[in-house]
């Protein structure tokens, strides 16, 4: 029989849909998977996301501009390049002392106000289509006095070495995680935290390969980077619910069955979970619609990932391992 104090307390029986909750996973990143499957097939680099210029190498174009850069300027050169097929550069307004200003401005004929670096694909430089010549040849357009310094190339080596360390950073975070949760826990504890972790990174990761193959979004070093917080944020939510099920299983373990405390455990930190993932998303959707947009992708990962993360932890980590305990011991109390 469930226990008085059970019924009182609980709000959302979500042992009894898991089932459901389930079904809405699959939905959410069956799609994804889908498209980084289609993805490996069809991008050269063979990877299930579309690499930017971190993985990939490129282009460095360094500008000496006439007059101040400001946010609207940066904007304005952004889209000169997509005008002339050259998409999702990467562009900085550099800050350098009087005495490089000066130092650099004795090979052009004006005062140099400002230096922009810019990060492109690799841009040809042929005789028939030279996209460097373009490139200034439109800047100057609109800008006046501006004069190319420098060009440099950041070799596709630097960009596998990258890669490959940032899936070995990815690899020990989730075995950190999997040593830990089965130290402090149980193991089934750990495979059911890793499986969310899993569903979360897969999620972020196949919403942005569909980006990728829809609007050409390309990933950089600092994806990895949302994509190692989003797995931080997911296990510390899923260990707040698990730390709850196991208190509440040391003293209503003669009360109820195991699926009834995670139920309880469960509606104890909903609310709680719900207004941390709040709170941190309204500060990232400000950065998002006010921030640079440099970092638009980056603020875009986390959100998703602090998103489907709650949803994980309350959805998709405890009804499975209710799921597990309870297909082990039916009718069992837990003990």
């Amino acid at each position: 029989m469930t226990s008085p104090y059970l019924k009182e307390k609980n709000i959302i029986d979500v042992v009894k849909y898991k089932w459901l909750w389930i079904m809405i996973s699959l939905v959410l990143i069956i799609p994804g998977i889908v498209a980084m499957v289609y993805s490996t097939f069809i991008y050269p680099t063979h990877s299930p996301l579309k690499l930017g210029i971190d993985f990939t190498g490129g282009t460095m174009l360094q500008y000496a501009f006439g007059r101040e850069t400001a946010k609207e300027n940066i904007t304005k050169i952004r889209e000169i390049m997509t005008s002339i097929n050259i998409e999702n550069p990467v562009i900085q307004s550099e800050k350098v002392s009087d005495t490089e200003l000066q130092e650099k401005g004795k090979d052009v004929n004006f005062d140099i106000k400002n230096l922009v670096s810019m990060r492109t694909r690799f841009l040809e430089s042929g005789k028939t289509n030279n996209e460097i010549v373009k490139v200034t040849q439109a800047l100057k357009k609109e800008f006046g006095n501006v004069e190319l310094m420098q060009v440099s190339a950041v070799g596709p080596t630097l960009g596998k070495e990258l890669f490959k360390n940032s899936m070995v950073a990815l690899l020990l975070s989730f075995l950190a995680i999997v040593g830990y949760l089965t130290l402090r826990f149980k193991l089934d504890y750990a495979m059911f935290a890793l499986f969310a972790l899993f569903h979360d990174a897969v999620f972020v990761c196949g919403v942005f390969s569909i980006m990728g193959l829809t609007l050409n979004t390309q990933v950089d070093s600092l994806f990895i980077t949302a994509i190692l917080t989003v797995i931080g944020f997911s296990v510390h939510d899923t260990i707040v619910v698990f730390d709850r099920i196991r208190e509440n299983s040391r003293f209503l373990a003669k009360k109820a069955t195991f699926n009834e405390i995670v139920n309880a455990s469960v509606n104890q930190t909903l609310a709680r979970s719900l207004n941390t993932s709040l709170t941190t998303l309204l500060t990232l959707v400000a950065l998002f619609f006010f921030g640079g947009e440099t970092t638009k992708d980056f603020v875009l990962a986390m959100i998703l990932g602090i998103v489907i993360g709650t949803y994980s932890s309350i959805f998709n980590a405890s009804t499975l391992l209710a799921w597990w305990r309870s297909r082990k011991n039916p009718s069992k109390k837990f003990a």
